[in-house]
């Protein structure tokens, strides 16, 4: 009854690129859908790129951080447009996350002994 609600933190910013109020709240709605598969998550980093010049065919490169209890999640993906590689990038961060949240339970249903290399001393 009484679950402790977490405040997840999501950054936008944009690298050669202005951000609109529009292209914010459309990355607050995309993000929030990996809120919804792991409660551990601290942050969200989100930033968009535009590097016309040294990439003329995916100018707009979309990059995440995922701050979450052990191992952060970086990724990210280019595309031609802006609104595209948001969406691959949520879309590459959730397989991410569904990836490591399926190796913890198979570490957690399949426990394995561990072997020792060296012989442990006998109490008398």
């Amino acid at each position: 009854m009484n679950q402790p609600t977490q405040n997840h933190e999501v950054i936008v910013s944009g690298i050669h690129l202005d951000l609109t109020p529009s292209l914010k709240f459309y990355v607050n709605e995309k993000v929030g859908r990996l809120l919804r598969h792991e409660e551990r998550i601290v942050r969200i980093r989100v930033e968009l790129e535009f590097d016309g010049k040294n990439d003329v065919v995916h100018p707009f490169i979309a990059k995440g951080h995922v701050i979450i209890h052990g191992p952060d999640l970086n990724c990210s993906v280019a595309s031609d447009e802006c609104h595209k590689s948001v969406d691959l990038l949520v879309d590459k961060l959730d397989r991410m996350l569904r990836r490591r949240a399926r190796l913890f339970k198979v570490k957690r249903k399949h426990p394995h002994a561990v072997e020792l290399g060296v012989l442990l001393p006998k109490t008398a």
